[in-house]
């Protein structure tokens, strides 16, 4: 048998180890979390492939991360590299949302499935945020894609009817992402009623100068 003294020098190497990995995973998440919010900025200002390059330093933060953390995962499911990668699928689907491209998933992205899910919650808010962008350049048709987007993503969230202690929290984000969207479709149809009505007067103006 081991002495005591003995004992507690494996177990301090064992929290020195552990303690170590922490602070350098939450360094890169916090890498992580920086990155994907100036990718996000960068997407409203179209400018895609600097958002692209954000993304991919989210990514590679986030990896590191999670690699620091292989031998120490009570660490790795603390929660801090949950909410790390639920920005980086933030950032990594509205890019692609907004592009009009494939959505990524889960497994493309190297995230856990809560973080993910939560992370495209969050993508409502950056949607609504693009459409009022192009309401107020007139742009109806795209508003009504956008919108539609929002519909698909919570129709998939409300489906995932699970305790929250293995969804990551998911249901209070489902809720908040459903008053954005009836928030969102209220604006979007004050707007599209006003530009027709705009319509209508302009069509009487002309018919009363003839």
């Amino acid at each position: 048998m081991s002495s005591l003294p003995e004992i507690g020098l494996r177990v301090r190497a064992v929290y020195e180890a552990k303690y170590a990995a922490r602070d350098r995973a939450l360094q890169l998440c916090r890498e992580t979390t920086r990155s994907s919010a100036v990718a996000i900025r960068a997407i409203h200002r179209g400018e895609f492939e600097v958002a692209l390059g954000h993304i991919e330093s989210a990514r590679q933060a986030l990896v590191a991360a999670q690699t620091v953390l292989t031998d120490h995962e009570d660490v790795l499911f603390a929660g801090f590299v949950h909410d790390a990668a639920k920005e980086y699928v933030e950032a990594s689907a509205t890019l692609a949302l907004i592009r009009e491209q494939p959505l990524p998933d889960p497994e493309a992205l190297g995230v856990q499935v809560p973080a993910y899910l939560n992370g495209l919650a969050e993508t409502v808010g950056e949607l609504r945020r693009h459409l009022l962008d192009r309401l107020r350049h007139g742009d109806v048709d795209s508003c009504e894609r956008v919108l539609g987007l929002m519909d698909e993503i919570f129709s998939l969230l409300v489906t995932i009817d699970y305790p929250d202690a293995i969804t990551g929290g998911l249901r209070r984000s489902t809720d908040v992402a459903r008053g954005i969207i009836e928030k969102t479709r209220g604006d979007l149809t004050l707007a599209v009623r006003q530009q027709e009505l705009e319509r209508r007067m302009g069509r009487l103006e002309r018919a009363l100068e003839k």
